[in-house]
C-alpha cells in the first residue's frame, strides 16, 4: 500500500506494508497534468483549419488567447496562494483542468466554447506555473526533502511543465489523425488523467502559512520584479521562450501544410514531441551551464532561439519538412535551457514573500511570447513570411547582445557576495 505523507512531522508509526511518496511528486503530478491541459490544443490546430474551415488568423487567436486567462491566473494566483496557501489554490487549479478540457470537448458546437475553454486552460496553466512550482520549489528542500540540491525545485518545476506539455500534445495529436471523435476525445482523455489530482493535492503539507494580512491589493505587488538583474536579463529574455514554442509547434505546422497533406496532423504532432522532448532531455544540462555569477544560461538560449529561428525560416522557404524538424530540435534545446536558467534566475532574486510572485511575473512575460504567431499572421500579406522570420532571428540576436551587456551585473547580494570570495 502507498500513502501519500500528510506532514513531514506526523509523529507515531505507519503501518506495515505501507510507504511514503514524497510531496513533491504528487506537486511534479499536478503541475504535469496541469500543463497537458494547456498544451493538447496545439496540435489540434491543423484539424480546426482543415475540418471547421477556420482561418490561419482565427486558428491563431485561438492558440493565443489563452494568454487572457494565464496572465491574470499568473499575477493572481501567488499572491492568493501567500494569502490562503499553495493546498486551496492548487486545488482550484485542478478543478479548472476539469472544467477546461469539458468545455472544449463542446468545440464541435462552434467556435465559442473553444474560446472560453482556451482561456480555463490559461487559468489552469497560470495556476501550475505561479503556484505549482513554487510549491515543488518549496517541498525540494528540507524539511521535506532534505537530500534534494538546491537546483532541485527548478529543475523538477521545468521538467513537469514540458513532459505534460509535450505528452499531452503527442496524445491528442494522435487521437486526432487516427482516433474515432477527434474533437471530444483527447478531451475526455485529459479529464480522465486530472481528476486524480483533486483529491491528491488536498493531502500535501502546506508550505505556505497563509497569514498575511492588509489588503489584496498590496500583496499584488511584487518588489522584486523591479529588481535590476530582472529588468535588463530576465525580462529580456522570458518572452522568447514561449515564442520559441508556439513558433516550432503552432506556426510551423500551418506554415509546412501544402506538404504535409494528409499526414499534417501526425507531422504537427511530431514537431510538438520533438521540441518538448528535447527541452525535457536537456534540462540536466542546463543545470549544469547556469552560473549563480554570470547570465550564461539565458545568452546561450538566446543564441539557441536566433539559430532555431534561422533554421525555421529556411524550412518555410524551401517547404522542408527535415528542416522543419531541425528547427524544432534546436527550439527545444533553446526552450529546455531557457526555462531551467529563467527559474534558477527567478529563485535567486526573489525573497521569502516574492518566490510566487515572481515566479508569475517571470511566466506571464514568456507566455506574452505565445502571441508571436498572431502578430505573425496578421502582418504576412504586408512583408511575407521569410522576411518577418528573418527579423525575428535579428531581434532574437540583439536580446542576446543586451543580456550580454549586462553578463555579470546586479547580482543578488549573496551571488555577488560569493563571486566575489570567488575571485579573491
Amino acid at each position: 500500500m502507498t500513502s501519500v505523507t500528510a506532514s513531514p512531522s506526523t509523529g507515531g508509526r505507519r503501518p506495515a506494508g505501507t510507504r511514503t511518496v514524497p510531496p513533491w511528486r504528487v506537486v511534479f503530478g499536478a503541475v504535469f497534468v496541469m500543463s497537458w491541459c494547456g498544451n493538447q490544443f496545439s496540435p489540434l490546430l491543423l484539424l480546426y483549419k482543415h475540418e471547421e474551415h477556420y482561418s490561419t488568423l482565427l486558428v491563431n487567436l485561438l492558440l493565443g488567447v489563452y494568454v487572457g486567462g494565464l496572465a491574470p491566473a499568473l499575477l493572481l494566483a501567488g499572491a492568493l496562494s501567500d494569502r490562503y496557501g499553495r493546498r486551496p489554490v492548487m486545488t482550484v487549479g485542478t478543478l479548472t483542468a476539469l472544467a477546461a478540457g469539458a468545455v472544449l470537448a463542446l468545440g464541435p458546437l462552434g467556435v465559442a466554447p473553444l474560446f472560453i475553454g482556451r482561456l480555463l486552460s490559461g487559468v489552469t496553466v497560470g495556476i501550475a506555473m505561479a503556484v505549482g512550482n513554487s510549491w515543488l520549489k518549496e517541498l525540494s528542500q528540507a524539511p521535506h526533502d532534505p537530500s534534494a540540491d538546491t537546483g532541485a525545485g527548478a529543475r523538477r518545476a521545468s521538467t513537469a511543465f514540458t513532459l505534460g506539455s509535450g505528452l499531452g500534445a503527442l496524445v491528442a495529436g494522435a487521437l486526432a489523425q487516427w482516433g474515432p471523435r477527434p474533437e471530444v476525445l483527447p478531451f475526455v482523455l485529459q479529464i480522465v488523467v486530472a481528476a486524480p489530482f483533486v483529491w491528491l493535492v488536498r493531502r500535501i503539507p502546506e508550505t505556505s502559512p497563509g497569514d498575511l494580512g492588509g489588503p489584496l491589493r498590496r500583496q499584488l505587488r511584487v518588489p522584486a520584479a523591479g529588481h535590476r538583474r530582472f529588468l535588463r536579463v530576465v525580462a529580456v529574455a522570458a518572452p522568447w521562450l514561449f515564442a520559441s514554442a508556439a513558433l516550432a509547434y503552432g506556426y510551423l505546422p500551418v506554415l509546412l501544410s501544402g506538404s504535409t497533406g494528409s499526414w499534417g496532423l501526425a507531422y504537427a504532432t511530431a514537431l510538438t514531441g520533438l521540441t518538448l522532448g528535447i527541452a525535457a532531455l536537456i534540462q540536466p544540462w542546463a543545470k549544469r551551464i547556469d552560473s549563480p555569477s554570470s547570465a550564461r544560461g539565458l545568452v546561450v538560449f538566446l543564441f539557441l532561439t536566433a539559430a532555431g529561428l534561422l533554421v525555421m525560416t529556411g524550412a518555410q522557404y524551401w517547404q522542408s519538412l527535415w528542416l522543419g524538424l531541425a528547427a524544432a530540435a534546436v527550439l527545444g534545446c533553446a526552450i529546455g535551457t531557457g526555462l531551467v536558467s529563467g527559474l534558477l534566475e527567478v529563485q535567486r532574486i526573489a525573497g521569502p514573500r516574492d518566490l510566487a510572485g515572481l515566479t508569475g511575473v517571470f511566466y506571464t512575460l514568456a507566455y506574452a511570447g505565445f502571441l508571436t504567431p498572431i502578430v505573425l499572421a496578421a502582418v504576412t500579406s504586408l512583408f511575407g513570411t521569410t522576411t518577418l522570420l528573418l527579423a525575428l532571428v535579428v531581434l532574437a540576436l540583439l536580446c542576446a547582445a543586451s543580456v550580454l551587456l549586462a553578463y555579470r551585473r546586479h547580482l543578488p547580494t549573496g551571488e555577488r557576495a560569493a563571486t566575489g570570495a570567488a575571485r579573491t
